[in-house]
């Protein structure tokens, strides 16, 4: 188990490994490319408290369900069944009582503790059983880091769903460790796909921040 994931950090001291990436690059499918297109635009909307991040990000669920399963990340491709899950709930959330389709009423907030020790507790719980069952009894590449990934990022959408301003920081941390385990399944269009969804992650806690505090500074207008 070791071996493969310090196979994940040699990948990138090959020097021969940026001239193979970009020859695989190249040759991308055109669903991993349609996969990557509407990853980009549904981040992107989600960071601009755009509400149609959720029906392209239901698109982006079902092409990466396809890509993840012929790449033996099996736990990823069923992270997006529940991605679908969660971005339907999250659409119907937002959609609630929300005066124009690109003005979600619900309002930006802090992850209260409770939620936050219950999300902690349910990923580890499903990191753990997950990665068993995956090395068990399935030919899964990196059982254990892809069910570990695959937690955080079902938190991670449960608090995007929920507009809980944490949800870019559980982005950012698990969007680095992506960038490595997708490059090394030679998914190298995929690996920079999360490359821009880190930056996107960064500027989307920037841009929540900030209208966190706008709306606290309003209500306290409003107090006064």
């Amino acid at each position: 188990m070791r071996l493969s994931y310090l196979l994940v950090l040699a990948a990138f001291l090959s020097p021969d490994i940026f001239t193979a990436a970009w020859a695989e690059v190249q040759s991308a499918s055109s669903l991993e490319v349609a996969a990557v297109l509407t990853g980009v635009a549904c981040v992107w909307l989600a960071a601009r408290n755009s509400i149609w991040n959720f029906p392209i990000g239901i698109v982006n669920g079902l092409l990466y369900l396809v890509v993840f399963k012929q790449a033996k990340l099996y736990s990823d491709a069923g992270l997006q069944l529940a991605f679908i899950c969660l971005l339907i709930y999250g659409w119907m959330k937002w959609l609630r009582g929300a005066a124009t389709p690109d003005a979600p009423q619900l309002p930006i907030t802090r992850t209260p503790r409770q939620v936050g020790w219950w999300l902690s507790g349910a990923g580890l719980l499903y990191a753990v059983v997950a990665g068993v069952l995956l090395s068990r009894h399935t030919d899964a590449a990196l059982p254990y880091l892809d069910s570990t990934t695959t937690a955080i990022s079902l938190a991670a959408q449960t608090l995007l769903s929920r507009r809980n301003l944490e949800n870019w920081l559980l982005w950012i941390g698990v969007d680095v460790v992506y960038i490595g385990m997708y490059w090394h399944r030679h998914l190298y269009l995929t690996s920079g796909l999360y490359v821009v969804f880190t930056a996107l992650a960064i500027y989307g806690y920037l841009q929540w921040r900030r209208e966190l505090r706008m709306q606290q500074a309003q209500l306290q207008q409003i107090v006064a």
